[in-house]
């Protein structure tokens, strides 16, 4: 079953098990004293009747008035705890626990918000006990009920990524035997790819070898490979960084995972998942869900109307005032590598003189840069030259957070020096990015490799740990670096 459709079906067993327990609560509260809102609203409609409003009004003005704000609430809460963010190697009773701290955070929260000193410890609150009780049972109930049906309908074959196992040796095979006993994982062997050093063989455990590492690429790209697994007898990051490279190539990413060996384990390098019999130590290129990628893309869009609609007239003046200051267009062009990696044109309030680059060819952003004009000096202090990439986040080449985008020239400078520089690019780039916000880099260096590499390390945190949570995290950091008076390039 697609990710996409598990999230929408949890998303809809929510729904049901908030209103459900709601409306048990309404119904176990109209035993005791009516809640104060609904008590209101029934004396200002009927002002000569008994002081209590009866169960079927009470039901009426939560359908119509409260049901949308509440389960909101609800919905907010457990988006932002991770209830959404499910792997098919979910066990059910990770399941309930998760679910189990996450309504009751809900409730304590509730409790705290509607706690009333002078009031004191009323019925409705002591009610709020028995309103945990049945949300955690119902959302439990709804979800386990999900995530057995997914279970089973990954045991039946459908849903399963495909996937190929990297090492042709017993590891490799006792790997295979593993996930064949353990369908729930999700994995879909379909072959092996051989690693140096390896005995030639035409197939391991009645699977075909399909190639060697450097096939890789076209491995993942013809088979529609979405998993790759590393079984080697040791995991040396040499033989590590080669397989990650050489799919790479592949016109799609794709998730890894390495059966970590003894020594990864005894000294605590690292922590495995182990689900059904099978440790692995996973390394996912993307971790945003679909519904989040989706509100991410929202986001971009109202945050580029806002910004080029809502100030046009401050647009309309910067305009004004680049072309009275020198000679050129408002506007600079450039090309950039985007998401795997197409190339772009990125737009910019033009900063430099015209035709900075004629005689130099392409050069290094520096701090302090003779090329800059007066105006620019101000936009670039202000960081408003940036403003025009509101452009790129409508045609989608952009997003509003990710890491920056790079030149093509300097793109194929790196990617043969660096390890890992091209996973950079699993993602969109961004206008705001995590390293810009979590350090300010020496923009005066020759050693640019180094301060590539310096990038690197915190784009692929971002890229690994990419969520909703996280974007509005480098946000709320940017604005503080700006204010600060730090660079953001």
């Amino acid at each position: 079953m697609p990710q996409l459709w598990v999230t929408l079906l949890l998303a809809v067993s929510d729904f049901l098990a908030i209103n459900l327990g709601t409306v048990a609560l309404l119904w176990m509260k109209h035993a005791g004293v009516g809640l104060a809102s609904v008590e209101r609203a029934w004396r200002e409609q009927h002002p000569g009747a008994a002081a209590e409003a009866p169960f079927s009004f009470a039901l009426e003005f939560y359908l119509y008035d409260a049901l949308p704000l509440i389960c909101l609430g609800w919905l907010v809460l457990f988006v932002f705890n991770g209830l959404y963010r499910l792997g098919p190697t979910t066990s059910r009773f990770d399941e309930a626990v998760r679910v189990f701290r996450v309504v009751t955070l809900g409730v304590v929260l509730l409790f705290i918000i509607t706690f009333d000193l002078r009031g004191g410890f009323t019925f409705t609150r002591a009610l709020l006990a028995s309103y945990w009780i049945v949300l955690i049972v119902l959302v439990a109930t709804g979800r386990i009920s999900l995530r057995s049906l997914q279970m089973r309908l990954l045991a039946a074959g459908v849903g399963r990524s495909n996937t190929v196992i990297v090492g042709t040796d017993e590891r490799g095979h006792r790997l295979l035997q593993a996930l064949d006993a353990s369908p729930a994982q999700g994995y879909e062997v379909i072959g092996f790819v051989r690693a140096p050093g390896e005995a030639v063989v035409a197939e391991v455990g009645g699977l075909p070898v399909l190639g060697e590492v450097e096939d890789l690429g076209r491995i993942v790209g013809g088979k529609g490979v979405k998993a790759v697994l590393i079984a080697l007898r040791s995991n040396s990051h040499e033989e590590v960084l080669r397989i990650v490279d050489a799919a790479a190539g592949a016109a799609s990413p794709v998730a890894f995972g390495i059966t970590p060996d003894l020594y990864d384990i005894v000294t605590g390098h690292v922590r495995t998942q182990q689900i059904y019999g099978v440790p692995l130590m996973e390394l996912r290129p993307q971790l945003m869900p679909p519904w989040e990628s989706a509100v991410k893309r929202l986001l971009d869009v109202a945050a580029a109307v806002l910004v080029l609609g809502g100030l046009a007239p401050v647009w309309i003046v910067v305009a004004v005032a680049i072309k009275l200051d020198s000679r050129g267009p408002v506007l600079f062009r450039q090309e950039r590598v985007g998401r795997d990696g197409r190339v772009f044109t990125m737009y910019k309030f033009r900063s430099m003189v015209e035709e900075a680059e004629e005689g130099t060819g392409p050069v290094w952003v520096k701090g302090a840069d003779p090329r800059v004009t007066r105006m620019g000096r101000l936009l670039r202090g202000l960081h408003l030259d940036e403003i025009p990439q509101c452009l790129n986040f409508l045609r989608g080449d952009m997003s509003l957070v990710g890491p920056r985008p790079e030149r093509p020239y300097f793109v194929e400078k790196f990617r043969a020096g660096i390890p890992f520089y091209m996973r950079r690019f699993n993602v969109k780039p961004g206008l705001l990015g995590w390293a810009q916000s979590k350090h300010e880099f020496d923009m005066d260096s020759t050693d640019l490799e180094r301060i590539a590499a310096e990038r690197l390390e915190y784009d692929l945190y971002y890229i690994e740990n990419a969520s909703l949570m996280l974007d509005f995290k480098i946000m709320l950091r940017t604005i503080w670096f700006v204010l600060a008076g730090k660079s953001t390039r």
